[in-house]
């Protein structure tokens, strides 16, 4: 059900006819008024490229690329697409009972993958999947999701709300977003371009990001028995505080970065699960290896926090977390220091490695 048009819901189980559909779980009264809180939320990302359709049933975007985040016209536009959820985070916001920044945790997921072709993010959709219709907490999620397209610079184009009781229990619920971006043909960006001795520039993340969070869990509620609104000295905030801190993202550094230095962007990783080694691994060429300088950057508190208090194996965390880089942009060695300059006005930026002739792995030393 695209979010421009409150008409259908889905629902598991048999065919039932209107006299029961309130009693098998799902009130379509209450379904409208929550459809009633959300164009607005749709209406401040909209972008002069999407084209208003009132009462439609898909949402339409024009391509037409001038203008938008990199200022320019696409001579062979290639389309990108990623798709993404937040996983168990959203276990912690059920905790909390704050629903208003996992939205832009699954923008960010989607969005950050797209970066990582050279793209400019066009638009977005998401799909909400709950236990039952709570108006309020959908305004919530679907809020957030708004906030994460603002701050990509995309459109929120439409989406999907399924009630499903049947398949949720409680006030359970899940998400899953899908983002669509462009970069031209010649221009994209696959890790082809990395030679030996480029640099590795690490930008820096806002925590835990969305990734790892089953075993965040088993260590901070499960082994430690913390609560979420338990105040953490370490931390300097609760428990929720730190784990609901939403993942980066990172349009903006890679628009300003790719509009002015573009060829000597050779590369480009999102770190999340599976941490720098895994995700950095899958642009390189199979000739060389990235070597990563440990502790060459700065991370944030939670993650030393976390490993002493559920005693994580040094091996497990850099397989499990991002550790404080979100993203990796491998670069031409003569350009580094204008392009860290560059991404430090916005995000912080370090020198964590470089590029030798290897066999298509990372190592940290």
């Amino acid at each position: 059900m695209n979010r421009l048009v409150p008409i259908s819901v889905h629902q598991t189980g048999k065919t039932m006819n209107s006299n029961s559909y309130r009693a098998a779980g799902v009130d379509l009264e209450t379904y409208r008024e929550s459809m009633s809180r959300l164009p607005a939320l749709l209406g401040r990302t909209q972008t002069p490229r999407v084209i208003p359709w009132k009462n439609g049933f898909a949402g339409m975007f024009q391509l037409d690329f001038a203008g938008g985040p990199f200022q320019r016209s696409y001579r062979q536009p290639v389309l990108v697409s990623g798709s993404d959820g937040v996983g168990t985070k959203i276990k912690v916001a059920l905790m909390a009972g704050k629903h208003d920044t996992v939205g832009i945790d699954l923008v960010a997921m989607s969005v950050n993958d797209t970066l990582c072709c050279g793209a400019e993010p066009l638009f977005f959709l998401d799909y909400v999947a709950m236990s039952r219709d709570d108006p309020a907490k959908l305004e919530q999620i679907v809020r957030g999701v708004s906030d994460g397209c603002l701050q990509a610079s995309c459109a929120l184009l439409g989406g999907e709300t399924a009630i499903m009781p049947d398949m949720y229990q409680g006030d359970d619920y899940d998400l899953a977003g899908f983002c669509v971006g462009v970069v031209e043909f010649d221009e994209r960006l696959d890790g082809s371009a990395i030679r030996n001795g480029d640099v590795v520039l690490g930008i820096g993340s806002t925590g835990l990001h969305s990734n790892g969070f089953s075993l965040v869990r088993r260590v901070v509620f499960g082994h430690a028995n913390l609560k979420v609104d338990q105040h953490v000295p370490e931390l300097g905030r609760t428990v929720g505080e730190e784990l609901l801190t939403p993942t980066a993202i990172y349009s903006a550094l890679t628009s300003k970065v790719l509009r002015e230095k573009r060829s000597a962007v050779h590369g480009i990783a999102h770190i999340t699960g599976g941490g720098l080694a895994e995700n950095l691994e899958r642009i390189l060429p199979d000739h060389l290896e990235a070597r990563l300088e440990a502790g060459s950057w700065p991370q944030s508190a939670v993650f030393p926090w976390l490993q002493q208090l559920g005693n994580i194996a040094p091996d497990e965390m850099a397989r499990v977390f991002n550790r404080g880089i979100g993203l990796v942009l491998v670069v031409d060695p003569s350009h580094a220091d204008s392009i860290r300059a560059q991404a430090a006005d916005l995000w912080s930026c370090s020198v964590i490695g470089h590029v030798t002739a290897g066999n298509g792995q990372v190592v940290e030393s």
